[in-house]
């Protein structure tokens, strides 16, 4: 199925990976730290400097479900230097933006080199490393899926307590800027030998329209409620998109999406692990600042201090994950570490106003360790038995997957906190009804996660389980 790489294009593979990961979790974190600050640049309301965030995520949206069809007809290596390169310009530009719709512009424009750069940045990756090599790289690999969201905050914070806004997008760029230049100078052209049928428009019409939209709504219905009737006239636009558009694709010989891939049972059951997990794990992700600034009353950099030992977590457990995989296989490991993941933040339920930092520090600790158990399992079983000549496709599946699980996480939990209320003071200090209930959610969603990832099927993964691979 995987013809032999050389080992020096492995490292070449890795590396542009790596970069493309990192790039697209900065950007999730970084980002939201720099929102006030924007709002007093441009001198906006905090719900209109918001679309800074929300357009980047629709355009994301809008042009994942197309990554895989331009994969194979123009070569991964192509699509994904000029998706990085649209990033790294975009980055530059809206630095020197001067007005709220100039950097809004950027974004959405970002978003399109960014909605093509994690999946294709995937494919690559399961292109080059066959099923038995995966467990071994990805424990090299998985600091990219922790090094964006554990600096991101602090990052952001020391560039608006040490310089300005701007530097949060031109930190990115030097970054971006040398990939693009070692990605063109060393990345080979991997393309299937099938050539893919004609674009599907109308599955990307759909596609993209559905998914935008039911993603705008989900974004934008914690601030301006669920019961607008714009906002609940996009979403039922968009869900009808998102229908008619599963009926289309599941009747065409060449879909743009090949849903047909759920039915692979390995596959489906590690995506639905996924989803649940990272919905609960990035909104708590969501949660645990505002917590700690609106009621801690911390710093951005004391926050991202806080936050920060998830990822030390995520990296000493992984070099153990990796050696326990081979003899537990996937369904023990992420089933257990969810399970703790679970406990983890079901501790935060009893936090205080006064709770000690190092206290929020150790728990986020051992979230961190908990998700290696979901992290470097998942991404070694999820592709296991799909052919070469899917990839593309499975790893867009992946992709999209991972950003609504996100975006209905982030917007199930704010949703709680706005609805009951944080802004209530009782005689013995502040009300955290609303937060104890919103740490509650991310558990029960882990939970969940936990409960599907015992059924994921270990006899299936066997050729990701061999030592010494």
């Amino acid at each position: 199925m995987f013809r032999k790489i050389t080992t020096n294009q492995k490292y070449v593979v890795a590396t542009v990976y790596v970069i493309s990961m990192v790039l697209s979790s900065l950007d999730a974190t970084i980002v939201n730290v720099t929102l006030a600050s924007l709002g007093r640049a441009f001198g906006v309301a905090a719900n209109e400097v918001e679309a800074v965030t929300v357009w980047y995520l629709v355009s994301l949206a809008v042009i994942m479900p197309a990554s895989g069809w331009l994969a194979d007809r123009f070569g991964p290596r192509n699509v994904f230097l000029v998706a990085l390169a649209i990033y790294t310009a975009t980055n530059f530009m809206a630095g020197f933006a001067q007005m709220l719709d100039q950097l809004v512009f950027c974004r959405i424009v970002q978003g399109f080199g960014g909605g093509l750069l994690v999946p294709v940045g995937m494919g690559l990756l399961y292109r080059t490393f066959p099923p038995a090599e995966r467990i071994a790289v990805g424990r090299v690999l998985m600091f990219a899926t922790i090094l964006g969201p554990a600096i991101g905050p602090v990052l952001g914070g020391a560039i608006l307590e040490f310089a300005s806004w701007p530097w949060t997008f031109f930190v990115k760029v030097p970054i971006a800027g040398g990939a693009l230049l070692f990605g063109i100078r060393y990345l080979e052209d991997e393309r299937n030998e099938a050539v893919p049928g004609r674009f599907d428009w109308i599955g990307f019409v759909l596609g993209g329209a559905g998914l935008g939209a039911v993603m705008f709504t989900v974004l934008r219905g914690p601030d301006i409620g669920w019961t607008n009737p714009a906002l609940l006239f996009c979403g039922i636009v968009g869900l009808i998109a998102l229908g008619t558009f599963v009926w289309h694709e599941l009747r065409i010989t060449a879909p743009m999406v090949d849903l047909r891939l759920l039915t692979n049972r390995l596959f489906a059951c590690t995506i639905r692990v996924s989803f649940f997990a990272n919905a609960g794990f990035m909104g708590l992700l969501f949660v645990v600042p505002l917590f700690l600034q609106d009621v801690r009353h911390a710093s951005p950099l004391h926050t991202g201090l806080a936050t920060m030992p998830e990822a030390l977590g995520v990296v000493i457990s992984t070099q153990v994950v990796a050696r326990l995989y081979p003899r537990l296989g996937p369904s023990k490991l992420m089933g257990g570490s969810m399970l703790l993941v679970t406990v983890a933040i079901a501790i935060f339920a009893f936090i205080k106003a006064d709770t000690p930092l190092w206290l929020v520090g150790g728990v986020m600790f051992v979230i961190g360790v908990g998700m290696a158990g979901l992290f470097l399992p998942n991404q070694a079983a999820s592709m296991a038995t799909i052919s070469r000549e899917k990839l593309s496709g499975a790893s867009m599946v992946s992709s999209v997957q991972r950003q609504i699980a996100s975006a209905l996480g982030v917007a199930a939990l704010s949703t709680v906190l706005s609805v009951i209320g944080v802004d209530r003071v009782t005689a013995a200090g502040p009300d955290l009804k609303a937060w104890k209930i919103a740490f509650i959610c991310a558990a029960v969603m882990t939970l969940v996660a936990s409960f599907m990832g015992w059924r994921v099927p270990d006899e299936d993964a066997a050729e990701t389980m061999q030592r010494g691979a």
